[in-house]
């Protein structure tokens, strides 16, 4: 890749605005006439007009001889919404990108700058409106012929269509009728796709619709930074594998990444037609003026029919959804893989299935998830307890061996077949990961020999085939590869001649011992710089004091070996170093006042050696917060501070820890305050988002060639521009911790965050000098990367540390036809040094299946995963283009999605917001995150906490940030042992989830809120004097103090069971949620309400308000 292709990935050109937005690949600009278009021609996320939906047109799918029951009448039905004004539609969406070019990797450390650009002048296109949550190709090329593609299994293999479906199930009661899908029956071919409905024209509107053929053309010159670099050409994408016949002499199996062969060899048959990616100009410029925004006007109060309605009874669950509510077993299964393969006979892959596949067709019903439901009548939605991920349609032996959904989730867990199917269904593909999650059972694997795929490098998982004891077909790219002698031997069972029985074949997630030629260089030993605010401001709020105390505890229980290190930097106006050196009675403090030109006094002895140097580290800490405690000094010179931690740690490499609590205002990053405290509740668009100076960034990455890691831990009452200093973290893959208001005496509850969280950061497992890279089946690509890391190619993410904590998500597209294929296979890679220097390497692999009609993809629809790959891809959007765009495309994303589903996946159209089961619970996500912190509007919200939710909502794995997104409440004083967990000798009650509206609430109750970082716990004005006495410990309600913060341990069963629930909760997550007790007056009872989600406040609709406005958009 060239630089400029290579820095346009990751916003390095000088003048370029750093972006907190994902790093895009590049896409190649020459595409046929007539068959696509550049990217370059668009307009940067027109305002657009709502679409009008065509009347229902002719079912999609023949029912076969189920003759569907007419609808019966309605109970409850609601008067119409009011007429509203037209919605703008920005898309969220990402387009399918062609593949992305394989290159080899640059060095990720300091470059040149350069200058990107400027956007395009864009040609006015015919106007067209478009329908599409992708905004895919017309709807008359949806069935075009899109080429052979590459075949590499046996073409008499083709199976039956996936998920079929044999007869309808008779409906509950009170549900509405659930035989109004159409399923293709099985053994016959999947009948043809009707067209959408034909697209609305309006004049003088910008569209998304195909605009005339052109070919691309050079940017013209003009001020830097207002588009993305062009990617390079194509010819450097040739990877050495299959599609090339010649290979590289001594070609080294080598570190992950590195020198190793890139390992997505999808796009090397031919292209798809009408693939392109609209990613890397989205943001460029200001979208043109559109029509005014729409005004929510008034709709009638929730009807008593919606208030009332029960649930639907339990007992119509699917089997499959069923099991998903089984805990998942880590351990390794039972593999009933016979020498020649799963299939049929010999040299049967996953491609050639079709007798176990076709037996998983549901046995004559249809499937819950696709269970229709009217969400303006069903009011009773939310599960009683945590929503499980769903099940894929797997053969039982395959889902034996797939991957944990906590380590490896898709947003559908059935593929479509085509990109046509994908761009109907208008939902997200894409992957969440948590790949380096904290695990019980993990099998570890310590071979000479780590078998791999020749051509696509993929690691020998479950789901590859066997075609007899010496030959392997690899899953991804479906190349034979011989079996190492060393691999016909079993070390579990200690047998030979049984590969397949192999621990690499029976265990999803495994973790490999690398051999000497994964090492580029020895491993690193595990090292710790700590960089510390020591201002007035800092002493003030007495973080230097918890901060040593803490360090002092666990500095026993520091990750590593023989070879650790450790060092001090302290800053003010000037840097200070400490002399470790082994042999001094005490630290040697060195003051460098020449900010500007920082130098290190005396290198070799600032990092030393702990266990040496153990009681000098030791005496610094007890010294250090008597040492500033008459300080005068209220400059920060962070800037100069983090390139002198950097000139100290380049060397080895390492973790930077740097803790701040002011507005850096002196030096090189010197920040000045952007936040306007009259506009934090503005309704307007929310400024500043984007980080002020590159500075940070171009840290960041120097670091992150350096193998060096920055965490930030922000402890302040007053705004600190996070924005800008979070993106030293953000690309060096470091972690961002937030205490807004921290004082050690005003704050007790941030105290005890901070120090519980700074236990678990100092004592956990950590991964030095990492790299990860995604491998998929070949058809698919991997094309926009979402968290904390620097893209360092087209698919390999440098993380310079790696902590258990860190999630990941990607988006994908389908480039080729999967028609030839049933299931299809993710694969992650993570290798890292130990912090005991061992070279490791941790493989996930995850299989799904892969369908052709659409009512099996939105059956297989993972509703919280889509919620949050849209959550990540609504940052970006915030970031980049603006908050009142991503919170219309967030809008958009539930139109869409249940548009489609009422026009394709339904044959009886009948009144009402009709949704799939699976689906039911996501326009309830897509409200909450409207008003979740990161993205509402009309509340007062600080700068700096927007800013970090936003942060969350990328960095955290999946089953936390859906907590920040929806939280949990349950009521506290009727806490019984029925249903009750038994953990070791801890009872652990079991309160049923209850929906986020007031009217759940009750002053005779008290209620636990559990909102992720924080807790509360609201006490109600005549609660029950048993609950009060036994668990608070207080007479009365009038005595319950202002600021409670801890539960008082009582000798009482209530007070224990109480206790018990809320350990539970906070044990499940690696930081630390304080809890805050308040009554009805309390000064925190605003933010408790501002959870309440279903509710409408002065700015934001109720659920019922915005579910009718998600049915007047649809019915347009």
């Amino acid at each position: 890749m060239s630089t400029a292709g290579f820095n346009s990935q990751n916003g390095t050109g000088t003048g370029q605005t750093y972006t907190n937005g994902p790093s895009q690949n590049p896409v190649a600009l020459q595409q046929p006439s007539g068959v696509g278009y550049s990217v370059n021609h668009q307009p940067a996320y027109n305002q657009m007009q709502a679409k009008v939906l065509a009347p229902p047109g002719p079912a999609l799918y023949p029912s076969g001889p189920y003759q569907p029951v007419p609808p019966g009448p309605q109970v409850g039905s609601y008067p119409p919404a009011p007429a509203q004004p037209l919605l703008p539609r920005p898309q969220i969406g990402i387009l399918p990108s062609h593949t992305p070019p394989q290159s080899a990797s640059p060095s990720p450390g300091p470059r040149p700058a350069q200058a990107t650009p400027p956007a395009q002048a864009t040609p006015p296109p015919p106007a067209v409106t478009s329908t599409s949550y992708y905004t895919g190709p017309p709807a008359w090329q949806y069935a075009a012929p899109r080429g052979p593609a590459p075949n590499h299994v046996n073409p008499a293999a083709a199976a039956p269509p996936l998920m079929s479906h044999s007869s309808a199930q008779p409906p509950g009661p009170g549900a509405p009728p659930t035989s109004i899908h159409g399923f293709t029956q099985p053994g016959s071919a999947p009948p043809p796709m009707n067209p959408l409905p034909p697209h609305t024209y309006q004049p003088n509107r910008p569209a998304y619709g195909p605009p005339p053929t052109m070919k691309p053309t050079a940017p013209p010159a003009g001020p830097p930074g207002t588009t993305g670099t062009p990617p390079p050409p194509k010819a450097d994408a040739q990877c050495w594998g299959a599609a090339s016949s010649a290979r590289p002499p001594a070609e080294p199996d080598t570190q992950e990444g590195d020198v190793e062969c890139p390992g997505d060899v999808a796009g090397n048959g031919p292209q798809a037609p009408n693939s392109y990616n609209h990613v890397d100009n989205r943001m460029a410029g200001a979208a043109p003026p559109g029509p005014p925004g729409r005004h929510l006007g008034h709709y009638p109060s929730l009807p008593p029919g919606y208030q009332n309605t029960s649930a639907p009874p339990p007992s119509s669950l699917h089997p499959a959804l069923q099991a998903a509510t089984q805990p998942y077993t880590q351990g390794p299964q039972p593999y009933q893989q016979q020498p020649g393969g799963p299939g049929p006979g010999p040299g049967a892959g996953p491609a050639q299935l079709s007798p176990s596949m076709a037996a998983m067709s549901l046995q004559s019903s249809t499937p819950e998830a696709l269970r229709v439901v009217n969400l303006l009548q069903e009011r009773n939605l939310l599960p009683p307890a945590p929503v499980p991920a769903p099940t894929p349609c797997l053969t039982q032996d395959l889902q034996k061996l797939n991957c944990s959904p906590e380590v490896f989730r898709c947003t559908l867990t059935s593929i479509p077949q085509t990109q046509s199917v994908l761009n109907k269904a208008k939902l997200p593909l894409g992957l969440l990961l948590h790949p380096f999650k904290d695990l019980s059972q993990l099998p570890v694997v310590t071979s000479s020999t780590i078998v791999r795929c020749r051509s696509c490098r993929t690691y020998i998982n479950p789901f590859v085939s066997f075609l007899d004891q010496r030959r392997w077909k690899c899953n991804l790219c479906y190349r034979v590869n011989d079996v190492p002698e060393e691999f016909m031997y079993n070390p579990v069972s200690r047998s030979y001649g049984e590969p397949h029985k192999r621990p690499e074949v029976q265990n999803a997630t495994i973790e490999f011992i690398a051999p000497s030629e994964y090492m580029l260089r020895p491993p690193q030993p595990a090292v710790y710089l700590f960089v510390l605010d020591v201002s007035h401001n800092a002493v003030e709020t007495g973080y230097l004091s918890v901060f040593c105390q803490s360090l002092l505890d666990n500095i026993s229980a520091l990750p590593g070996d023989s070879r650790t290190k450790v060092g001090f930097i302290t800053f003010d106006s000037t840097i200070h170093f400490y002399n470790l050196q082994e042999g001094l009675s005490q630290p040697q403090m060195l003051i460098v006042s020449d900010i500007e030109d920082i130098f290190l006094p005396t290198p070799d002895s600032l990092l030393v050696n702990l266990n040496e140097c153990k009681e000098l580290v030791q005496d610094l800490l007890k010294s250090l917060p008597n040492l500033f405690e008459k300080t005068m000094e209220t400059q920060s010179a962070l800037g100069s501070a983090l390139q002198a931690a950097f000139k100290l740690l380049s060397p080895t490499g390492g973790r930077m820890s740097v803790f701040q609590t002011q507005l850096p205002n002196l030096g090189v990053g010197a920040l000045q305050s952007r936040e306007d405290p009259n506009q934090r509740a503005s309704a307007k668009d929310v400024q500043h988002l984007s980080p002020a100076t590159d500075f940070y960034k171009k840290l960041a990455l120097d670091c992150s060639g350096q193998q060096v890691a920055v965490d930030l831990f922000l402890l302040s009452a007053q705004y600190c521009d996070l924005a800008t200093l979070g993106c030293i973290s953000r690309y060096s893959a470091g972690s961002v911790y937030y205490y807004p208001s921290y004082h050690h005496q005003h704050n007790p509850a941030q105290v005890e965050r901070f120090q519980r969280d700074l236990k678990r950061y100092l004592t956990r497992k950590i991964g030095f000098e990492a790299v990860m890279r995604i491998r998929c089946t070949k058809g698919l690509s991997i094309h926009t990367f979402h968290g904390n890391f620097f893209v360092r190619s087209t698919d390999l993410l440098s993380l310079p540390n790696v902590n258990p904590d860190a999630g990941f998500a990607v988006q994908m597209s389908i480039e080729e036809n999967l028609d030839d294929m049933q299931v299809v296979s993710f694969q992650a890679a993570l290798l890292y040094t130990s912090s005991k220097g061992e070279r490791r390497i941790r493989v996930h692999t995850m299989c799904l299946p892969v369908v052709s009609s659409l009512s099996d993809v939105f059956a297989g629809a993972d509703v919280q995963a889509i919620t949050g790959l849209l959550a990540c891809m609504a940052v970006d959007r915030s970031v980049t283009s603006s908050l009142s765009d991503a919170r219309d495309a967030m809008t958009n994303a539930a139109i869409d999605s249940l548009s489609s589903y009422r026009q394709s996946a339904l044959t009886i159209q009948q009144p009402g917001l009709l949704a799939p089961a699976c689906l039911r619970l996501f326009p309830l996500y897509i409200l909450a995150l409207l008003k979740q912190k990161a993205f509402r509007t009309g509340t007062s919200t600080r700068l700096d906490e927007r800013v970090f939710a936003m942060y969350q909502l990328k960095y955290q794995p999946l089953a936390f940030a859906m907590l920040m997104i929806h939280p949990a409440l349950y009521r506290l004083d009727d806490l019984s042992d029925e249903g009750a967990l038994n953990i070791g000798e801890r009872t652990i009650p079991q309160p049923r989830v209850l929906q986020l509206s007031v009217e759940k609430l009750s002053r005779e109750g008290a209620f636990l809120l559990d909102a992720g970082l924080v807790m509360y716990l609201w006490i109600g004005r005549n609660c029950h004097q048993n609950f009060l006495s036994q668990v608070l410990g207080v007479s009365s309600y009038a005595a319950v103090p202002e600021k409670l913060y801890l539960l008082p341990e009582l000798d009482t069963a209530e007070s224990q069971r109480t206790r018990a629930f809320v350990s539970w909760l906070r044990d499940q997550r690696p930081f630390f949620p304080s809890l805050h007790i308040i009554r009805d007056e309390s000064q925190l009872k605003p933010h408790f309400l501002q959870n309440m989600i279903e509710d409408r406040t002065e700015s934001a609709l109720s659920y019922y308000e915005f579910l009718l406005h998600l049915q007047q958009q649809i019915s347009k």
